[in-house]
C-alpha cells in the first residue's frame, strides 16, 4: 500500500506553508492518513525538529516514515494533550487537521463508507469500535435519524429520509450500503440524488465516529498545546466542520460567541492568518476532484 494510493493531501503546500516551519520545531499531524502532509512537515524540519502523526485506524501505520524524527500515534486526535504529556512535550510549534476521509476508506469497498459498492454497513475508522452504521440503522428510533440528518446534512427531508430508513428496517435488515441507499432513495429528490444520498452516508460516518465531538475536543485543547506563535491549520470539507472552525478561530470559543474586553475588543488567544479560507486552484481540482470542498483556515496563538 502507498501513499499515494492511500490518499492524496488537500491544499498541501498552502498548509505546509501556513504552518511557517521552524526547523527545530515541534508538530504534530493529527490526521495522518496517507503521510502526505507529515511528510512534507519533515521535509522542512531540521535534525532536531520532531512530529507527531495521529490517526484511530491502524491501516494507516504502513504509511509511517522511517524517520527518527516522526512518531506514530495510534489514537483519535480527541486525546493528543493525553499524548503529548506521554512523550514530554510541553508545548508544539504547529498542529496540522485535515478532517477529509482517505481514499482509502472509500476506495476499500468492505469499510461500508460509500454507496457505490455493495458492502457491510460499517464505517468505523477504529475497526475495534462497537458501533457500526448498521447499529444505527437497525437501533435508532425515527426521531434520533431525523435529528442526525438535520444537524450533520443540508437534506430537504430529514424526516422523510428517517421514516424510510425504519420502513425498510421492518421488513428485512438494512445493514449493507445497498440496503441503505435503497432505503432511503424514495424520500431523495431524484435530480440530486447522488449529492443527497453522500449526505445521508455523511451523517452516519460523522455519528459513528463521533466526529464532531472529537473535532470540539481537539479545538478547545489547542491553545493549551501551542507554544506562543504557535500556529493551527485545519481543513474542512463540509459546512458543519468549517463552521465550527471558523466560529473557534474568530472568538476562542465552539459557539462563535464573541468575549469583549473594556474597549470594545473582542478577547480571543487567536490571530487570524487567514480572514477567508483558502480553496483549491482551478488546477488543483482538475488533479484531485475530491478535493473540490476544501477548505483550509489557519490561526496563530497570541496569549496563552
Amino acid at each position: 500500500m502507498t501513499s499515494e494510493i492511500y490518499h492524496i493531501p488537500a491544499l498541501l503546500e498552502d498548509s505546509i506553508n501556513g504552518l511557517n516551519i521552524k526547523p527545530n520545531g515541534l508538530y504534530a499531524d493529527v490526521t495522518f492518513g496517507g503521510g502526505g502532509h507529515s511528510r512534507a512537515i519533515l521535509a522542512k524540519l531540521g535534525p532536531d525538529g520532531k512530529l507527531f502523526g495521529f490517526d484511530r485506524d491502524r491501516d494507516a501505520l504502513s504509511n509511517a516514515p522511517d524517520d527518527s524524527r516522526f512518531t506514530f500515534v495510534h489514537s483519535n486526535f480527541r486525546y493528543i494533550p493525553n499524548f503529548m504529556r506521554y512523550h514530554g512535550v510541553e508545548k508544539l510549534d504547529g498542529i496540522l487537521a485535515d478532517l477529509g476521509v482517505s481514499f482509502h476508506h472509500f476506495d476499500d469497498a468492505e469499510r461500508g463508507f460509500s454507496f457505490r459498492s455493495d458492502a457491510p454497513l460499517d464505517m468505523r475508522m477504529n475497526r475495534k469500535a462497537d458501533v457500526t452504521a448498521a447499529t444505527i440503522a437497525e437501533t435508532y428510533p425515527d426521531k434520533q435519524l431525523e435529528n442526525l440528518f438535520r444537524t450533520y446534512t443540508d437534506l430537504k427531508r430529514p424526516r422523510a429520509v428517517a421514516e424510510a430508513i425504519v420502513r425498510a428496517r421492518a421488513v428485512s435488515p438494512v445493514d449493507t450500503t445497498f440496503k441503505l441507499a435503497d432505503a432511503v432513495r424514495k424520500a431523495l429528490n431524484p435530480k440530486s440524488e447522488k449529492k443527497e444520498l453522500a449526505q445521508v452516508f455523511q451523517a452516519f460516518r460523522i455519528e459513528v465516529n463521533g466526529e464532531m465531538d472529537a473535532l470540539k475536543r481537539f479545538l478547545n485543547a489547542t491553545p493549551d498545546l501551542l507554544a506562543e506563535g504557535g500556529r493551527l491549520a485545519v481543513i474542512t470539507y463540509h459546512s458543519i466542520e468549517d463552521r465550527i472552525v471558523k466560529n473557534f478561530m474568530k472568538t476562542g470559543n465552539i459557539e462563535g460567541k464573541e468575549e469583549k474586553d473594556f474597549f470594545g475588543k473582542v478577547s480571543t488567544p487567536w490571530k487570524l492568518i487567514t480572514r477567508s479560507p483558502i480553496v483549491p486552484t482551478e488546477e488543483e481540482v482538475d488533479a484531485n476532484p475530491r478535493s473540490r470542498s476544501a477548505k483550509l483556515r489557519i490561526a496563530e496563538l497570541t496569549n496563552n
